[in-house]
């Protein structure tokens, strides 16, 4: 799991790629939004040996439920509003040139303390969680969530009344 995170997220006080890394120690992160910034994850992932995927809805791109993707491979996703992962997408040619997958959920996300435009926008820990299920059906998840839920109840009882009322108010 690689993550191309744009360089607003890094300080973000909602970032869920820290805890991320906390639930799945093996992923990586890489912080940019050009292609000169990804120079050196690019020469690495065209020399690996596992197959790359990047994780963005598309036209092309395959549900990952139904693709034939390794449990083995590498998986790419970008950590960024939809805007800006839209912008890194365009900067970054080579992007498009990998196969692409997509999730295909049907929920709402748990991830209430943060405001969304899209009803299919997600968070990058939970868009990981449901895309190494898609791919690996029997894969655990829970955990993941379970601390994704403390983060978020955590945040929640941090806020002062009244700004807690309207999250609470949104669900």
């Amino acid at each position: 799991m690689i993550v191309l995170q744009h360089p607003s997220e890094v300080e973000h006080a909602k970032n869920t790629v820290k805890l991320l890394c906390l639930t799945l120690p093996e992923t990586q992160v890489v912080v940019g939004e050009t292609a000169e910034d990804f120079a050196e994850l690019q020469v690495y992932l065209q020399q690996a040996s596992k197959p790359v995927y990047l994780v963005y809805p598309s036209e092309t791109s395959q549900r990952a439920s139904e693709s034939n993707s390794p449990e083995d491979c590498i998986i790419l996703l970008i950590d960024g509003t939809w805007r800006k992962a839209f912008k890194m997408l365009q900067l970054n040619p080579w992007l498009l040139d990998l196969p692409a997958l997509h999730i295909e959920f049907e929920g709402v996300s748990q991830y209430r303390i943060r405001k969304a435009k899209r009803s299919d926008s997600l968070s990058t820990l939970e868009a990981t969680a449901y895309m190494l299920q898609a791919i690996n059906p029997t894969l655990d998840i829970a955990p993941m969530f379970a601390a994704f839920d403390a983060m978020v109840q955590h945040k929640l009882d941090a806020m002062p009344p009244a700004v807690r009322a309207r999250y609470d108010q949104e669900q």
